[in-house]
């Protein structure tokens, strides 16, 4: 069992090695009492600092999402992994369902789904970042994030509308703070049938890697039918561990403890990591009777997007593929307008234009709610929507779908009803 039972707790002569060793819930002394009965009178309930601190910048979910890009009518999934061969980030055998969920992660809209990647910090250090960085790049060139694995993570949890992850800690985390969890690896080899999250294993939805990937994620977080077991026994006392466990030290070192009170860092608030995708992007749209364009986008898809709605495609001016760019019917750059290194965006986009005779629309995005787009029809047009809400980038294909026409542009795209302002680009 591991960490309680003798090889972890006991010296090689029988004795704990540890004056106080330290359990999060009441369902662990037991577990010890089993299985090292030696070491049972060292142990303290000391609740869960980790879990204490999630608890605490709850509140705080908003900016969370903000800092992870996150957009109105947007939902976050967090695949997450722990370190193990059977672990979601696998050994790469015949059980290994990581590169068939991220050959699916195509299949969600750009403007539905923001996605973000947590990895057990062993698995960097294990494979090394370039590594990572490498299995992970069609992804990244798709949208995905990547978070620090130390610093960030409980604060993605926190951000998450559902979690995709396996038998580690982060799911159990989720789970006990309501957010819904499937699985995608279960490790039956490695988990001790009679432990709390074995019994949350069990209890938690799966996810088959064959199936379409949307409606299963639609299905749980509607749902929203989350195991009870993690909410009751990840900690003894939550929000109390900062005072049990400076009272226990203060013991241990024969001290008087301090008279204020005990508290715990925050979480901080990450940087901001906007969705960046260099893949080719193919997009749909429809023109509803009300005049409001409906957006789809879909990045690295391997096939046509199925659904009703003209198609167009969209490349990344920095994509891999040159051969999109001879191919797109809307290309676009990132960049201020006052980039010295990019130049004015009018002219980039005239001789973009120019360039590539199949570009119809070229975009460069200014800031995280403003565009600057020049037609093949000669426009020239600022487009420009609220801070948090539709990507410029999706913006531009609606206007290619409604035509290069000052006014209010009204868009429907993530679940979510956006309206842009077109003025003439002076």
């Amino acid at each position: 069992m591991f960490g309680l039972s003798p090889e972890w707790l006991l010296d090689e002569g029988g004795e704990p090695v540890a004056d106080a060793l330290v359990l999060s819930h009441p369902d662990q002394l037991d577990r010890l009492a089993a299985a090292c009965p030696e070491a049972a009178h060292t142990a303290v309930l000391g609740g869960d600092p980790c879990f204490d601190r999630i608890l605490a910048a709850l509140p705080r979910r908003d900016a969370f999402r903000r800092a992870f890009g996150v957009r109105s009518g947007q939902r976050l999934l967090v695949l997450n992994s722990t370190w193990n061969p059977t672990s979601l980030f696998g050994d790469g055998g015949p059980d290994d369902v990581l590169p068939l969920l991220l050959s699916r992660l195509p299949e969600l809209p750009l403007d539905e789904y923001r996605v973000a990647v947590v990895l057990h910090p062993n698995v960097w250090h294990g494979h090394g970042p370039g590594q990572v960085r490498l299995w992970l790049d069609g992804a990244r060139r798709a949208g995905v994030a990547l978070v620090d694995p130390v610093a960030h993570w409980r604060q993605a949890l926190i951000a998450a509308d559902a979690v995709v992850g396996d038998f580690g800690s982060v799911s159990y985390y989720a789970a006990a703070i309501g957010t819904p969890v499937v699985l995608a690896a279960t490790g039956p080899s490695v988990i001790d049938d009679g432990s709390q999250v074995a019994a949350f294993v069990r209890a938690a939805p799966k996810l088959d890697p064959y199936a379409a990937l949307g409606p299963q994620l639609e299905g749980v977080i509607a749902a929203r039918e989350v195991p009870s077991g993690p909410a009751e026994l990840t900690s003894s006392d939550p929000g109390g561990s900062a005072g049990l466990l400076r009272s226990l030290f203060y013991r241990l070192l024969g001290l008087p403890e301090p008279a204020g009170p005990a508290l715990l860092d925050g979480l901080p608030l990450p940087a901001h990591q906007p969705v960046v995708v260099t893949a080719p992007v193919r997009v749909l749209t429809r023109t509803g009777a009300d005049g409001a364009v409906e957006v789809r986008r879909f990045a690295a898809a391997r096939y046509e997007p199925a659904g009703a709605g003209e198609a167009h495609l969209v490349a990344p001016e920095d994509t891999l593929d040159p051969g999109a760019l001879a191919l797109a019917d809307v290309i676009v750059r990132h960049g201020a307008a006052a980039d010295p290194r990019l130049g004015p965006p009018l002219l980039w986009a005239e001789q973009t234009l120019s360039r590539y005779r199949s570009c119809t629309l070229a975009v460069q995005v200014t800031g995280p709610a403003t565009c600057t787009v020049r037609h093949r029809s000669g426009a020239a047009l600022e487009l420009a929507g609220a801070d948090d809400g539709i990507d410029p980038a999706a913006a531009a294909s609606a206007l290619l779908a409604a035509g290069p026409v000052p006014g209010v542009l009204t868009v429907r795209s993530g679940g979510a009803v956006h309206r842009v302002t077109v003025t003439p680009a002076g």
